[in-house]
């Protein structure tokens, strides 16, 4: 197997693969549309006989699909028909998943729906976290893509259609700011994935503290903590590792926090210290929006009453004349 060339993401090219091209004496490309006549002439000039995609930030279409007789793959981390989309690991943290999957597949006209190749699963231990789960993904990827092209290369495949493993599947949407933030009301469970989900290198999860904005880094479920009704987000404990916290069913402990500077990067990591009774999460909502009312109000009143000056000024100025 020979590399005739890189393709990078646009507009942020990965310097480790431009390392990699130079190192292979290799084309290296990087363009905004790859989709276009141009690019895809381009790619047709280098003869491949596969294409292979892997974190790829674009979505390719019917022409450049068919710009290699092999085909187009891509190397997906997720168990396809279902985790198709974007940040799949995440999300199969955020559902409590055991596993995830890693599938080379075909790529078609639709978003990771093409026949499967290979499909290799990965457990997810109760210790894993986003970052870790990232360190298994670049190896498990790596290790099942360079085997799927080997069975490329053999002949020896045998596709499998989505379609025969569910009818459906399922989809991820990309995350995007303002996801990060901590229901209370979730259940223990829940928020300790949820947490474990985001930590760095993604945004952490986040919640309030007074008027402040802290990230949770970490968090531990208690075993055989009882179901009650309380206020969720309120510290009902202190322990040496941390603060226990109300949620929606029971309790959780949590263990490392850290606050944000102006730039919303995340500092001062360390052992949350709070009294018990301090609350975290966003203020009362109902208040927030009367509160936001009498402010819209008093501006109204405001501008009618600089409205009404105008107008008179403006009648008596034509009674004058």
């Amino acid at each position: 197997m020979e590399i005739a060339f890189i393709v990078a993401r646009y507009p942020q090219p990965d310097i480790k693969l431009r390392a990699y091209a130079e190192e292979l004496k290799v084309p290296f490309l990087v363009n905004s549309n790859v989709n276009s006549s141009e690019f895809i002439e381009l790619i047709r000039s280098y003869k491949p006989d596969l294409n292979v995609s892997m974190s790829f930030n674009q979505i390719m279409r019917k022409d450049i699909l068919a710009t290699a007789p092999l085909g187009f793959i891509n190397c997906h981390a997720g168990q396809l028909p279902f985790y198709r989309g974007r940040n799949v690991l995440n999300w199969a943290l955020i559902n409590g998943e055991s596993h995830f999957g890693i599938t080379v597949h075909y790529i078609d006209e639709g978003i990771d729906t093409g026949d499967i190749i290979l499909q290799r699963l990965v457990p997810i231990e109760k210790s894993d976290d986003y970052k870790s789960l990232l360190n298994k993904a670049y190896t498990f990827c790596a290790e099942t893509l360079y085997e799927a092209l080997n069975m490329l290369q053999e002949g020896n495949v045998r596709v499998t259609k989505q379609s025969s493993i569910h009818p459906v599947g399922l989809y991820c949407g990309r995350r995007v700011t303002g996801d990060e933030y901590i229901d209370w009301n979730w259940t223990s469970q829940r928020i300790h994935n949820f947490v474990r989900a985001i930590v760095p290198p993604a945004p952490g999860a986040r919640s309030f503290l007074n008027d402040s904005e802290i990230a949770i880094l970490k968090t531990e479920i208690i075993e055989n903590a009882p179901v009650y009704i309380g206020v969720p987000g309120e510290i009902v404990g202190i322990q040496s590792k941390g603060v226990t916290i109300k949620t929606g069913d029971t309790t959780l402990c949590i263990t490392r926090i850290s606050d944000l500077d102006i730039n919303g990067e995340l500092i001062n990591e360390r052992i949350p210290v709070l009294r018990i009774g301090s609350r975290l999460g966003f203020d009362n909502p109902y208040l927030e929006i009367k509160q936001l009312k009498q402010k819209i109000n008093s501006l109204e009143m405001k501008l009618d009453n600089e409205m009404y000056k105008v107008e008179k000024e403006q009648f008596t100025g034509v009674l004058s004349r």
